[in-house]
Parts: C-alpha cells; sequence; structure tokens
C-alpha cells in the first residue's frame, strides 16, 4: 500500500472499482506513446489556448501597422439657433441692432490623415514582432511541457500494470501454497493453523490486488486528462514496462549539456531584446515627428425648414504638421533611464539562471547515471530473488521448509522485482526531465 502511495502522487485520489479496468475488451484502445503525443498536441486545451495567444500577437502587429496608413474619417453636424446672436451699432446717435446668423447650419465632410516621419512608430512595429516570437516561445514550452507529462503518465501507466502484474503473481503463488497446506491437512501431515495461516496470507494480498487496480485506473484517467480525449474511453499501451528496456540507455556516455534551447532561457533572451528595443524606443521619443492632413468639407446655411432649399458649398485644404519636442519636465529622460536600469537587471538574471540550468543539468545526469547503475543492481537481485524463491519452492512442496521461510522468499521476490520496475521508470523519468530541461524538440518526434 505505501509502495503505491510513493509512486503516484501527482494522480487525483478517487477509488473505481476493479471491474471497471477495461484491459481486454474488444473496445479498448491500445495506444503507443507517441501517438499518445500526437493526440495530446491536437486536442490538448493548453496547447489551443497558446496557439492562440500567437494568432493574438499576430492582429496586435497588423493592428500597429495600420497605423502607417491613412485615416479617413467621415463628419456631419447640424446645428440649429434657437436665438440668433445680436449686434449693436450707434450710428448717427441711434442705436440699431443686426441678427447675425442663420437658423440651419449644416457641415459635413472628409478628413484624411497619415504619419510621413513618426520614428516612435515604426519601433512599436519592431517590438510587436518580438511579442509574436515571445508567443511562439510560450507555445513551444506548452508543447514541451505536455510532453514531458505526457511521458511520466505513460511510464507511470506501464509501472502501475507491471507492478500489479507481480502482485497477482504473488496472489497466483500463495493461493497455490494455501492449496497445498489444504490437501495436507486433508492428509494429516499439516495442521489447522498452517492452513489459516495461509488463507489469511491470500485474504492479506487481495487488497494490494485493489489497490493496484485502483492505480491503474488512475494511471488511465490522468492520461487521458492530459490527452484531451473523452472520458469514457478506454486506452491501454501497446507496450509493457519491460519492452521499454530499448529506450533505458537511449542516451549516450556524454551526455548533451547544451542549454541553449532550454525554453526559459531562449524566452529571457527574446526579453532582453525586447528592452533593448524598449530603451532604442525611449530614444526616439526625442524625435520630431511629420504628418499630412487633408479635409474637404461641405457647408450650408438657411433659415426655416432645415430640410428645404439647402444649398452646399465645398472647401477643402491639406496641411503639414511638423512636431518638435523641446521640454517635457524631464518625462522622457527618466523614462529611458529607467528602459536602461530593466535591461541592466535582465542581464544579471540570464547570468544567474545559466548558472542555475547548468547545475540543473549535472545533477540531472549524475541522477541518471545512479538510476544507471540502480537498474543493473536491482536486475542481479531480480534474478537472485527468483532462483532463491524456486529453491525453498521445492523445498516447501517436499516439507524440507517451513512456511516461514516460503513466505520470506516469497516476499524478497516481489520486493525485487517492484524494485527493478522502479528503477527503469526512475530511469525513464528522469531522462524525459532532462529532455524537457534542455528543450529538445527532437522529443516531439518519439519514436513508437
Amino acid at each position: 500500500m505505501r509502495f503505491f502511495s510513493k509512486i503516484f502522487p501527482f494522480l487525483l485520489f478517487f477509488s473505481f472499482s476493479a471491474g471497471a479496468i477495461a484491459q481486454n475488451t474488444k473496445d479498448t484502445i491500445r495506444l503507443s506513446k507517441a501517438k499518445c503525443i500526437e493526440i495530446a498536441l491536437q486536442d490538448n486545451p493548453t496547447v489551443k489556448v497558446a496557439d492562440l495567444e500567437i494568432k493574438k500577437m499576430e492582429y496586435a502587429k497588423k493592428e500597429i501597422k495600420g497605423n502607417l496608413l491613412p485615416t479617413i474619417d467621415f463628419s456631419l453636424a447640424y446645428q440649429r439657433s434657437i436665438e440668433l446672436q445680436s449686434l449693436s451699432m450707434n450710428m448717427g446717435g441711434q442705436t440699431n441692432t443686426i441678427k447675425m446668423g442663420t437658423d440651419n447650419n449644416w457641415n459635413t465632410g472628409f478628413t484624411a490623415a497619415m504619419p510621413i516621419v513618426n520614428a516612435s512608430l515604426w519601433q512599436s512595429i519592431k517590438i510587436s514582432e518580438s511579442q509574436i516570437l515571445s508567443s511562439l516561445e510560450d507555445a513551444r514550452a506548452s508543447r514541451i511541457d505536455l510532453i514531458n507529462n505526457i511521458n511520466k503518465a505513460y511510464y507511470a501507466f506501464l509501472l502501475a500494470i507491471a507492478s500489479r502484474d507481480v502482485i497477482l503473481q504473488n496472489y497466483d503463488i500463495a493461493k497455490m501454497n494455501a492449496e497445498i497446506y489444504r490437501k495436507q491437512f486433508e492428509q494429516g501431515t499439516a495442521s489447522e493453523y498452517d492452513v489459516l495461516r495461509s488463507s489469511v496470507q491470500v485474504s492479506n494480498i487481495e487488497p494490494e490486488l485493489l489497490q493496484a487496480d485502483i492505480a491503474i485506473r488512475q494511471c488511465q484517467l490522468q492520461l487521458k486528462v492530459l490527452m484531451g480525449i473523452d472520458y469514457n474511453a478506454e486506452i491501454w499501451p501497446d507496450i509493457t514496462l519491460n519492452d521499454m528496456k530499448q529506450e533505458m540507455y537511449g542516451l549516450a556516455p556524454g551526455f548533451d549539456r547544451n542549454i541553449s534551447q532550454n525554453s526559459t532561457l531562449r524566452s529571457l533572451d527574446i526579453q532582453k531584446k525586447m528592452l533593448e528595443q524598449n530603451v532604442t524606443l525611449k530614444k526616439y521619443a526625442w524625435i520630431p515627428t511629420l504628418g499630412v492632413q487633408f479635409n474637404i468639407n461641405w457647408s450650408a446655411m438657411s433659415n426655416g425648414n432645415a430640410f428645404k432649399n439647402q444649398h452646399f458649398n465645398p472647401y477643402s485644404n491639406v496641411a503639414l504638421a511638423l512636431s518638435i519636442p523641446i521640454f517635457s519636465g524631464g518625462t522622457k529622460y527618466n523614462a529611458l533611464k529607467q528602459a536602461e536600469v530593466q535591461l541592466a537587471e535582465m542581464k544579471f538574471q540570464r547570468e544567474n539562471l545559466v548558472s542555475n540550468l547548468n547545475m540543473q543539468v549535472d545533477l540531472a545526469i549524475d541522477n541518471i547515471n545512479k538510476q544507471v547503475r540502480q537498474i543493473s543492481t536491482s536486475e542481479q537481485g531480480v534474478k537472485q530473488a527468483k532462483k532463491a524463491h524456486e529453491i525453498m519452492q521445492k523445498s516447501f512442496e517436499i516439507g524440507a521448509a517451513t512456511y516461514l521461510d516460503l513466505r520470506d522468499s516469497e516476499l524478497a521476490d516481489t520486493s525485487a522485482q517492484l524494485a527493478y520496475l522502479q528503477a527503469i521508470y526512475n530511469y525513464l523519468v528522469s531522462t524525459s526531465e532532462l529532455d524537457a530541461l534542455l528543450g529538445k524538440e527532437e522529443t516531439l518526434k518519439l519514436s513508437k
């Protein structure tokens, strides 16, 4: 029981009936690890969100580019005078009052404007391109993380199945020994206590077998969640943990230590580039801007009905607007200094990240080397424990060994097999973690 709680700490803990495992039904879909990854990359919501983020950044870039094109606006305004403005003049000692204006005033027209020189706008387009690169890297990181999680879930699934097989084997042996004692008791060569003790041992293994079934179901559900497939679909690996031996030593003795493809490092480099572009953007705030504007309008004025007897008169103009920044209270200068400080901070952050990544790679490789030795040791232990159990089983059958001796050999054999399976699992998970740390994109094309 403790063994399984250590194997699956990341799984959701809820109970399922052992009969729900459809291992041998015709509806079960057998999948390779590569196929699971392929399905996950198509259907996983996290990957879809990352891809949509890229599309959003592309639209943002087009939005900024649109500021380089002319903008055309149409306007229409109507004004109705309630009381006309009066103008009083003193003429020859008399005050004369004149009403000015008309009851109706119409103004309509088009305005077109376009920037000619705007360095800040040009630099903003470059920054938007870097933002797209950042989104692409985020999407790449999401895929690498997903592949790593699929690998670990698939390996956990294999380990759960293999562990259940070991426990089932132990269960069958316990049942066989209980049957031997029952027959010996019937013949008068064994006591009732021996029969009860062997029967209790069978009952003690049954909860472990049920827990193993639950662990398999949990692994299956975890894998389906990561793949983004229907909850009711029944999936099963098309390979066993022992068949994964060809991948156990897939890495050459001289491990790849190149961290240049690490996703975090690549993202940091893109952010550094964006900060450099931001510094340039702040400097461009001192550069004058030049724009052109064209207006064509029509106006009409009349008294009485607003929709009758209107005569629209056109007028138009073109203008150049030059803006030269002179003084802004030091805001531009302080904004530039903030950007330069951010860039300096990013350089130190990168140095620290590189040091940490190199340390993590060294630790991961050392751990993998230890696990390789552990696999070799465990494999030898399995052979020895198996042989010892076979000898003890034959001795027990002819009455040359006690039940306690036999039970000790069974426990030793079971523990050796589980330790060997755990060692294989640990190695496979560690290599997957190392590939994710190094940001290896070729892991997207895993062999079936």
